[in-house]
């Protein structure tokens, strides 16, 4: 049994991130605008110290980790972007982190994970492998285990990203969310719902890897055989249990986007928007263009959750397009 974060929790995690994280600003685009037929506002997350979204949860929970779980130390299992949150923020508060990743991760996301003083745990070909390393280690270390979505406090603290949005943009119409794990779209309809019950909230996921899209239209979790996808922050083979509760709940649409089109909305970012984002950090532009028709002449927010992406992989992506 799962406990749902509220709105309070929410604001109570805007309180405990804001000494150590600066709102993310959220910018409109006329030429992206012109490009997409409706008011395109873009939610740059790819400009936080770890380039994603996953550091406002990270920060939120390990900064009220009780003395007892900062001693043991923590441990997780992440595809990159939650991998650094948790180091980073277990870097502040003085805990002693570990990430189990697979043995074909970003590399430079692993990269990012050691710098901010993590020890790498690298086996199993994709993150449900980690995942399980992780678990199986905490088993026998006994680590305070971080789960990548069914933690209360990591949804409460990306969830602030729904709040500035509100704030930020008050009669905004859509707001469009990458769902790798989930955290990010159940904390922002978790303040919409709330705050702004009137905004639809589209998530968005790989055609390549769908377990969240077919969980979320089945009512139960439907795991893949496989979560084959450029965009590694949305790779997961299996739908957490929190998240999806929450989003089955509070979201009002799930569009699936494919590889190509994840890629065309990273070129897109470059060419309309001068920012480089990540597959993941792309998705929710690729969903609005797919549906751009149904979106005309609103006011649409879009997630751009991250942007770690390799230098390689742009190079290719771009050269191809």
């Amino acid at each position: 049994m799962f406990i749902r974060p509220t709105f309070i929790d929410v604001l109570k995690a805007k309180k405990n991130i804001a000494p150590y994280l600066s709102k993310t600003p959220l910018h409109h685009y006329a030429s992206l605008s012109k490009v997409l037929g409706f008011e395109a506002y873009v939610k740059h997350e790819n400009f936080q110290p770890t380039g994603s979204f996953k550091v406002r949860g990270g920060i939120n929970l390990v900064s009220q980790l009780s003395p007892k779980e900062k001693k043991q130390g923590v441990i997780t299992a992440s595809t990159g972007n939650h991998g650094q949150a948790v180091a980073y923020a277990s870097n502040l508060f003085g805990v002693e982190a570990r990430v189990c990743v697979s043995k074909n991760a970003n590399p430079d996301k692993v990269a990012a994970i050691r710098s901010f003083g993590a020890e790498i745990i690298a086996e199993g070909r994709d993150f449900e492998d980690a995942r399980l390393n992780a678990e199986r280690i905490t088993e026998e270390q006994g680590y305070r285990y971080i789960h990548g979505g069914n933690e209360p406090h990591l949804i409460a603290g990306v969830a602030t990203i729904g709040l500035e949005i509100v704030e930020a943009l008050p009669d905004v119409d859509v707001i469009i969310v990458p769902v790798g794990g989930g955290s990010g779209a159940a904390g922002i309809s978790t303040v919409v719902r709330t705050a702004a019950p009137d905004v639809e909230v589209i998530a968005v996921q790989s055609e390549n890897a769908p377990s969240v899209y077919l969980s979320w239209k089945k009512g139960e979790i439907v795991p893949t055989d496989s979560a084959d996808t450029m965009a590694d922050g949305l790779a997961t083979r299996r739908a957490f249990e929190l998240p999806l509760e929450i989003i089955r709940d509070q979201i009002d649409d799930f569009i699936l986007v494919s590889e190509e089109e994840i890629k065309d909305a990273i070129r897109l970012y470059v060419e309309k928007a001068h920012t480089i984002a990540e597959g993941a950090g792309a998705a929710s532009l690729a969903a609005g263009y797919k549906i751009r028709d149904r979106l005309k002449g609103k006011k649409v927010a879009m997630d751009l959750s991250g942007g770690n992406l390799t230098a390689d992989m742009l190079k290719t992506i771009l050269c191809k397009g």
